[in-house]
């Protein structure tokens, strides 16, 4: 028996259907678990400025730091002091020397200048390294901790912004800046 077309027609709409209906069950059964599953965000992110400004060990080295670079600031302020009273007693005495006197008192403060200007470079260069030496261990030792919390709490990946451009956005909840500072100051506390 022949089928008519319209017999053709509404076979082929059942087979249609029947086919949207498996795919949209095939879509839903996909994406569930997705939907109703408890989300981990696995693109994550700490702001680093935010770890090493609010890290415990920072503050303290920071602090004993300034005061090394204050005794050392000092010490160039005071042989600055010294010179300049030394230039002020030569004024004050330089009509009263000779030629010889004034040439050699001259080269005397010329030279003593030298010296502290060679010596203030050299402090400036010292304190310059120091801090570099200083955020590098401080860096060093929060990469430390990121490192096992990451592998701890079973990251693939932990971003590190700077507020220079390199994350642009990233939702909230991507976010372990506060989480990961207060490990890290446990840790330091030795908690």
């Amino acid at each position: 028996m022949k089928k008519t077309p319209k017999e053709k027609s509404t076979k082929s709409i059942k087979i249609n259907q029947l086919a949207i209906l498996i795919a949209v069950i095939a879509l839903l059964t996909s994406v569930f678990p997705y939907i109703f599953s408890p989300k981990k965000v696995d693109l994550v992110y700490v702001d680093v400025n935010k770890l090493v400004e609010g890290y415990k060990r920072t503050k303290v080295d920071r602090k004993s730091f300034e005061q090394k670079t204050a005794v050392m600031q000092s010490n160039v302020d005071s042989l600055m002091t010294d010179w300049q009273d030394e230039l002020k007693a030569y004024e004050k005495e330089r009509s009263s020397m000779t030629k010889k006197e004034l040439a050699l008192k001259q080269e005397l403060l010329q030279n003593k200048q030298q010296q502290i200007n060679n010596y203030q470079q050299a402090v400036q260069k010292q304190i310059q390294e120091e801090d570099q030496k200083l955020t590098q261990t401080i860096i060093n030792d929060i990469n430390d901790y990121i490192t096992e919390y990451g592998k701890n709490h079973g990251y693939q990946i932990i971003f590190g912004a700077q507020g220079s451009g390199n994350i642009m956005y990233a939702h909230k909840a991507s976010d372990l800046t506060e989480e990961v500072l207060e490990g890290l100051n446990k840790q330091y506390n030795g908690e």
